[in-house]
C-alpha cells in the first residue's frame, strides 16, 4: 500500500505540469477495493481526471485501487489547481474535475458554452490547516480577525508582533496555494470576506510540499493547506488553532464533520462529465468511488462523509448511471 509520503512525492512533480499516471496498472486485483462488480474486470479504456492538488491524493489511491481490479483501464491524475482543472474540464480535455470547492458560475457558464454537462460528487470532508514553524512557540491559536491582518489585500504586517503585541519581533514568512488554488479561493473568502483578496507579497504554489518546506526551513513561517498534508508531516510543523468566536479549536476529524472547526472546513468534488460517464470504465470508477469512499477517504487522511453525505453521493453515481 502506497503511503502519503509516496503520494506527495508524485504530487510534487504533478504540480511542475506533468500528468501523473495512475498509480500501480500491476497491481494484484485482490489488493483493490471491492467494487461490487462483477463484469469489473472487463473494462477497459482511458480516463483522465485534473484539478486540485488537495483532492489528488483521494484520486491517486483510487485511480489505483481501481486499476488493480480493472487492468484494462488506465487512470491519469493531474494537479492544475481547481480553477486550472476546470478549464480542461470544460474544454472537453478531461473526463473528471476534481475541486476543492464547487464550481463557480462563470466555470459553469464555461462549461455550458462548451457543451459541458455534469455531475458534482461531493467526495470527502476536509479542513483547511494553518502551519508555522516547529521553532514558534508563541503562537497556539490565531482568531479569524488577526488572520485577516495576516492575509488581508491591505495587509502591513510583516512581523509576528504587527500581529499581536505579546509576539516576538519576528519576521513574518509566509506560504501558501496560487490562485489557481481551490484552497486559495475558499481561505480568502471565509478569511478576508472575498474570494481571491489577498496580499501578494508572500511565496505561492500549487505544491503544498513547498509550503511544508517554507514554513519548516523559516522560524517565523506560516502557511495553509488541507488538513490530510499536515496530518502526514506532523513532525515538521506546528498545528496553529483556530478561534471564530467560540474559542480556539484544533481542526480534526470530529472538528470538521461537526462543522466546529469554522470557518476553515469545507467539502472536496469531484465532477464527472455526462458523456464520460457513458463510457462504461468512466461510470464503473464513479461507482467505485461511491462504494469505497469511506475506505478511500480513511487512506487518503480526509474526513469521511456523514451518512447524509454518503446517501447523496451514491443517488448522484446512480443518477449518472440512470
Amino acid at each position: 500500500m502506497k503511503t502519503r509520503k509516496t503520494l506527495t512525492t508524485i504530487l510534487a512533480i504533478g504540480a511542475f505540469g506533468a500528468l501523473i499516471a495512475g498509480c500501480g496498472g500491476g497491481r494484484e486485483a485482490d489488493t483493490a477495493a471491492d467494487d461490487g462488480s462483477a463484469a469489473a474486470s472487463d473494462l477497459s479504456g482511458a480516463i483522465v481526471i485534473d484539478g486540485s492538488s488537495t483532492v489528488a491524493p483521494l484520486a491517486i489511491i483510487a485511480a489505483e485501487k481501481f486499476e488493480g481490479a480493472n487492468p484494462g483501464v488506465s487512470v491519469t491524475v493531474g494537479t492544475s489547481g481547481t480553477g486550472g482543472g476546470f478549464e480542461k474540464f470544460c474544454a472537453g480535455e478531461t473526463d473528471i474535475a476534481t475541486a476543492s470547492r464547487a464550481i463557480k458560475d462563470e466555470e459553469a457558464a464555461l462549461c455550458g458554452d462548451g457543451g459541458i454537462e455534469y455531475s458534482e460528487m461531493l467526495v470527502a470532508n476536509d479542513g483547511i490547516a494553518i502551519v508555522a514553524n516547529p521553532e514558534n512557540d508563541w503562537a497556539t491559536c490565531l482568531t479569524v480577525d488577526q488572520l485577516a491582518t495576516i492575509w488581508g489585500p491591505d495587509s502591513t504586517a510583516t512581523s509576528w508582533k504587527d500581529v499581536d503585541p505579546s509576539f516576538p519581533d519576528e519576521p513574518l514568512k509566509l506560504y501558501g496555494p496560487g490562485t489557481d488554488s481551490g484552497t486559495f479561493d475558499f481561505f480568502t473568502k471565509v478569511i478576508n470576506g472575498e474570494e481571491g483578496a489577498s496580499r501578494t507579497d508572500y511565496s505561492p504554489s500549487e505544491d503544498d510540499n513547498v509550503t511544508i518546506q517554507g514554513v519548516n526551513g523559516e522560524q517565523g513561517g506560516l502557511g495553509y493547506f488541507g488538513l490530510s498534508y499536515y496530518e502526514e508531516n506532523q513532525d515538521k510543523l506546528k498545528l496553529i488553532e483556530v478561534d471564530n468566536g467560540a474559542g480556539c479549536v484544533a481542526p480534526n476529524a470530529e472538528t470538521v464533520q461537526a462543522g466546529e472547526y469554522a470557518p476553515l472546513s469545507r467539502p472536496l468534488f469531484m465532477y464527472v462529465s455526462a458523456a464520460a460517464a457513458e463510457r462504461p470504465e468512466v461510470i464503473g470508477f464513479a461507482d467505485f468511488i461511491a462504494q469505497n469512499d469511506a475506505d478511500l477517504n480513511g487512506e487518503a487522511l480526509f474526513v469521511p462523509l456523514s451518512e447524509e453525505q454518503m446517501a447523496t453521493l451514491q443517488s448522484e453515481v446512480a443518477s449518472l448511471r440512470g
